[in-house]
């Protein structure tokens, strides 16, 4: 007899606890965010702590949407199918929504645009586009400097890398010619290492919008961060961590504060 009640209890407790959410899918639970730690001003540690522009902007909206985040460091080449299995519920790194990412995951409404720039070392003949060809020339494999390449200098070597850190050591060694990164990091690149002499020649700014990337069918958590969005757009705070990442990059007026 003590024996059933205590397993009828348990049941009920079960019961209980799986009506409040507390099973793995509770909403309480933390949200893994797939993220880098090296590419800035997107999305990078310091001090053991995941910022940039893109998870500061998450947290934000994370804040007025009640939810809580948990950000793990990965390789972008593996973020988006991490995300599209389930290992991340969402990924922020600067994506840009392409098509071909849109058959992988789905994405929030844009919160930024991509900008890209190219970079040299002084005394390699790199001047802008029409000088790559033959060149050895860093892009981080999926993303779009990745693709950007292939479409707009394809005599270039691509030389492909798991993230910004590599590329850039490749560059500052001279086991490259030139590299793309997002334009920001680019100048910050150029800006931190002057005996290496990069200079960024050329910017290039294009009409990609970035998103968080969620998996395919999650409309709940996409709509959530949706609506977060536009409340960090309306009440200025993303005009507030833009400023702080990214100071010299233009806000489109899409994202001004008081846009509903």
């Amino acid at each position: 007899m003590k024996k059933s009640l205590a397993a009828a209890v348990g049941a009920v407790l079960v019961a209980v606890l799986a009506a409040c959410g507390g099973g793995e899918n509770s909403s309480t639970r933390p949200l893994r965010v797939g993220t880098l730690s090296d590419s800035k001003p997107n999305a990078y540690q310091e001090n053991g702590v995941f910022t940039g522009f893109d998870n500061e902007l998450l947290k934000a909206i994370a804040a007025h949407q009640n939810l809580k985040l948990e950000f793990v460091s990965t390789e972008f080449s593996t973020l988006l199918s991490q995300v599209a299995n389930g290992k991340f519920d969402i990924g922020s790194s600067g994506i840009s929504q392409t098509d071909e990412r849109r058959k992988t995951v789905d994405f929030s409404a844009p919160y930024n645009y991509q900008s890209l720039g190219i970079e040299a070392r002084e005394g390699t003949g790199i001047t802008d586009e029409n000088s790559l060809a033959g060149k050895r020339i860093g892009v981080v494999q999926g993303t779009v400097s990745d693709s950007w390449l292939a479409a707009n200098a394809p005599t270039a070597q691509a030389v492909k890398f798991p993230q910004d850190a590599a590329a850039l050591a490749a560059l500052k060694s001279g086991a490259i010619d030139g590299a793309i990164f997002d334009q920001a990091t680019a100048e910050e690149y150029a800006a931190k290492n002057p005996d290496a002499k990069l200079k960024v020649v050329k910017a290039i700014t294009t009409t990609i919008p970035h998103g968080f990337a969620v998996k395919k069918g999650n409309t709940e958590l996409a709509g959530k961060i949706n609506a977060g969005l536009k409340a960090v757009i309306a009440d200025g705070t993303w005009e507030k961590v833009h400023q702080r990442f990214e100071p010299n990059a233009p806000v489109p007026a899409e994202f001004k504060a008081g846009q509903k």
